[in-house]
């Protein structure tokens, strides 16, 4: 038993020592515009009528990321203006500065006395073919009804 303690003791340094040695990847951003069309969806529960709300979501992305998506949205209002979330997962098949492949987005949108605040980043291990390993976080801009990206992203 004293043995393992002391190998452990001595190694963990090692380890730390190599992981410092491993270059993380570079961050890279990915900008563009995208288009979205959203359909109503029924819900399957009826219970608090006109609060809650579930929509289908289709993009069409241009830029860096060359790419479609589906997503399903489920929205909840409250009886305060300008309070109400909404959470998403998307499915978006294209080209991200030339590498082919899939991923899945997962968003969460709150806001709170018209304050909004979105988190949309890249689901763990979704990356598929070229975007394997994929990770980051996905930033939508709307200025005068015209939809924008920022994609910081990383690729391993």
């Amino acid at each position: 038993m004293k043995f393992l303690l002391i190998f452990a003791l001595l190694i963990t340094p090692i380890t730390h020592a190599q992981a410092k040695d491993t270059p993380m990847p570079a961050t890279q951003h990915a900008t563009g515009t995208f288009e979205v069309k959203v359909t109503p969806l029924t819900l399957d529960s009826k219970s608090l009528p006109g609060t809650l709300g579930r929509f289908g979501l289709s993009k069409e992305f241009h830029g860096d990321l060359e790419a479609t998506s589906t997503a399903e949205m489920l929205t909840a209002k409250t009886a305060t203006p300008g309070s109400q979330a909404y959470v998403a997962i998307e499915y978006v098949t294209g080209t991200l500065k030339g590498h082919k492949g899939t991923f899945v987005l997962e968003h969460r949108g709150i806001m709170s006395h018209g304050n909004f605040d979105l988190l949309i980043t890249v689901v763990p291990d979704s990356g598929t073919d070229e975007l394997t390993g994929l990770t980051g976080t996905f930033k939508i801009i709307v200025v005068d009804g015209k939809h924008s990206y920022d994609f910081a992203y990383t690729l391993k």
